[in-house]
């Protein structure tokens, strides 16, 4: 079955293609890319928790050139397997439990609201809306201050970039000044904060402990940075994607507008219909049984997130946005060890920009067709134009 990641047109529409792979046969090896395809809900759930399977940090070749990237990478939860992963998710859980999601409910609330009221009757949903909350959110989390914040998105999204199945020069050369810029940026906030603690998860993270163990200046560091950056994309692309299919969806637009109880369902259900993420890769730690086939040890099985959210088998007319859906098993935050830390805070932030929309633009629509964002691994728009007329 033949599935071309870089055309455009796939990634302008993936779920056709998607799903003729799926029915096609569960897994499948896909020789472009040489990796092993996990279409199917089941499979895409073995694929991300089978301990046969793991992320196995290779450095990006040449080293001494990507050393910027590496070091984030090698040093985060992500990237590694237990005993490794055991150890820095217990010491960012440990942090992150303090209380930081419960103390930034309220403020992610009045945040949206606040730009709501600021935006105009036309506004970008994503410029006006989703990123800049979620700037604000990761930067009250992190506790970076208002001055620098500006800095935080253009970090994260020359980043990210590098995840995609190609990418240029530039795009390598963006993400490695990033990866510099930010690592230092937040190494010198620590500092601060280990000399003046305050009540945000940097300070937290410089004071954790494990019995004597606490993370190095270097994991600290890599910790911080996915946390942002998989909030912020999680966050502002599902955002993107969700409204977008809700407006394309007029009757349930209309029923949770009539019915705020439904939110909570709403928010799970623009996560699963059309996931920010669509890709996540694992590898064969040895010969590793996969919905009937044998992947070889060393091989590389990416789990097609979008094609298990639209499964048949787990969820009934998947092709339709229900935002009443329960039980809605999606995997867009992933499964298994791996499984998203920030999820919570994810979802509050959702469900706070869905409700600020519902309560300050009652008459909700397109003012314009939505532009995709290029690339298919984080799935998003570059423009959404609203109208509350």
């Amino acid at each position: 079955m033949g599935i071309d990641f870089s055309d455009p047109a796939f990634a302008a529409d993936p779920y056709p293609g998607l799903a003729r792979l799926r029915e096609n046969a569960p897994l499948s090896f896909h020789a472009p890319t040489g990796r092993w395809l996990a279409a199917s809900h089941a499979a895409a759930g073995a694929v991300l928790r089978d301990r046969h399977l793991g992320r196995f940090w290779r450095d990006e070749e040449p080293a001494e050139v990507f050393e910027p990237f590496n070091l984030l990478h090698r040093n985060q939860m992500m990237e590694n397997e237990p005993p490794v992963h055991t150890r820095l998710r217990s010491l960012v859980a440990k942090a992150f439990a303090r209380g930081h999601v419960e103390r930034l409910r309220a403020a992610v609330a009045a945040e949206a609201g606040r730009l709501l009221t600021a935006a105009g009757r036309e506004f970008d949903l994503l410029a006006e809306l989703a990123e800049p909350l979620a700037v604000t959110v990761i930067a009250e989390l992190l506790g970076v201050p208002a001055a620098d914040r500006h800095r935080l998105r253009p970090w994260s999204a020359a980043m990210v970039r590098m995840y995609e199945m190609s990418r240029t020069p530039q795009i390598e050369a963006e993400a490695l000044a990033a990866c510099k810029e930010f690592a230092e940026y937040l190494g010198e906030l620590a500092a601060r904060r280990t000399a003046e603690p305050c009540e945000d998860l940097i300070s937290h993270l410089v004071a954790v402990r494990e019995n004597s163990d606490r993370l190095s200046g270097d994991e600290l560091v890599a910790s911080a940075i996915l946390l942002l950056n998989a909030g912020h994309e999680a966050s502002v692309n599902g955002l993107g994607n969700g409204v977008v299919a809700l407006l394309r969806h007029p009757g349930e637009l209309m029923r949770v507008r009539a019915d705020r109880a439904l939110l909570p369902a709403a928010v799970e259900e623009m996560l699963r219909f059309d996931s920010p993420s669509q890709l996540f890769v694992r590898t064969a730690a040895a010969d590793v049984e996969v919905a009937g086939v044998t992947v070889p040890e060393g091989a590389e099985v990416a789990a097609l997130l979008g094609a298990a959210n639209r499964d048949p088998a787990v969820f009934a007319d998947p092709d339709r946005f229900d935002a009443g859906r329960v039980p809605n098993p999606h995997l867009s935050f992933g499964a298994g060890l791996h499984f998203c830390l920030g999820a919570p805070l994810a979802r509050i932030e959702l469900r706070a920009a869905l409700a600020a929309l519902l309560k300050y633009a009652p008459r909700l629509s397109l003012a314009a067709d939505p532009v995709r964002s290029p690339g298919f691994v984080l799935r998003g728009y570059a423009t959404v134009r609203l109208s509350r007329r």
